[in-house]
């Protein structure tokens, strides 16, 4: 007998969004993407953007959007990845990004908690895909790890609030998220929010204006509390849509309303 998960539809009529999750990425949805994917429908997802991380995976993430009419996509190098990057890199991100379903330049960043590549080449080309996203005219994800002051500085010398975008999965304190609000970012909430000793990360997002968040996934990773320990998918993202609102003092009806403005907002979808 197949085991109840522990988190329920929206109700009938509302209407949400997942807006990182990573449904190309390995193998981890290759036998069952679109039951995936129509789960995430049945519980009142909607839309769903699947972000790359290197070249050969942003193809992979076009590919897959294309695919599927409510799936959206990101093109970019993460900071894990940037060691090596090169000219050919950006001339193929730049030829991906002006494919019709591709929303952002992303995910890009820094994080100095893993250091998977010199922090010098993660500088250099945060700053280069900041400046090929302007070019593009395309809003950035950002990912950042043990690096918000280094982000911070980046952000305001190359003027990243002419550019626009995310931050996702955000994890940094009360100030930062006001830096990053200030200079015009939408913060992004994840599965952490749901954790029992996640109290700092409630205490800052509940300084955020409802006006500004987002919810996601990062699919198959970091699953909320009701399914913690398995694979993450856009359906779950209800669970933290859910403690989001409750955070937020706001009805579901009121919150699935205003992240959907959001989300309209900065990626246009």
């Amino acid at each position: 007998m197949k085991r109840k998960v522990p988190i329920e539809p929206l109700p009938k009529g509302l209407s949400i969004f997942d807006s990182h999750c990573h449904l190309h990425f390995g193998d981890h949805y290759s036998e069952d993407l679109d039951e995936v994917i129509n789960r995430a429908r049945r519980y009142g997802v909607t839309r769903m953007v699947t972000i790359g991380i290197d070249c050969e995976d942003s193809e992979k993430a076009v590919a897959v959007a294309e695919s599927y009419d409510n799936l959206f996509a990101t093109v970019g190098v993460h900071p894990h990845d940037v060691a090596g990057m090169s000219k050919s890199h950006y001339l193929s991100l730049e030829r991906l990004a002006q494919r019709p379903k591709v929303v952002a330049i992303g995910e890009i960043g820094l994080d100095f908690y893993r250091n998977l590549s010199p922090r010098e080449d993660q500088e250099r080309h945060f700053v280069g895909q900041l400046n090929m996203a302007r070019d593009l005219k395309k809003p950035v994800v950002i990912h950042c790890r043990d690096a918000h002051p280094e982000l911070q500085r980046l952000m305001r010398e190359h003027r990243a609030h002419e550019v626009g975008g995310i931050i996702h999965c955000f994890s940094g304190s009360p100030d930062d998220a006001q830096v990053y609000l200030e200079m015009g970012f939408y913060i992004s909430v994840a599965g952490p929010i749901t954790y029992p000793k996640a109290e700092l990360l409630r205490r800052s997002v509940a300084k955020v204006p409802i006006n500004r968040l987002l919810v996601e996934t990062d699919a198959p990773f970091l699953s909320p509390q009701p399914v913690r320990g398995k694979r993450n998918e856009p359906a779950w993202v209800v669970a933290t849509f859910v403690a989001l609102c409750r955070l937020k003092g706001v009805s579901l009806q009121e919150g699935a309303t205003q992240l959907s403005t959001n989300l309209k907002g900065v990626l246009g979808v």
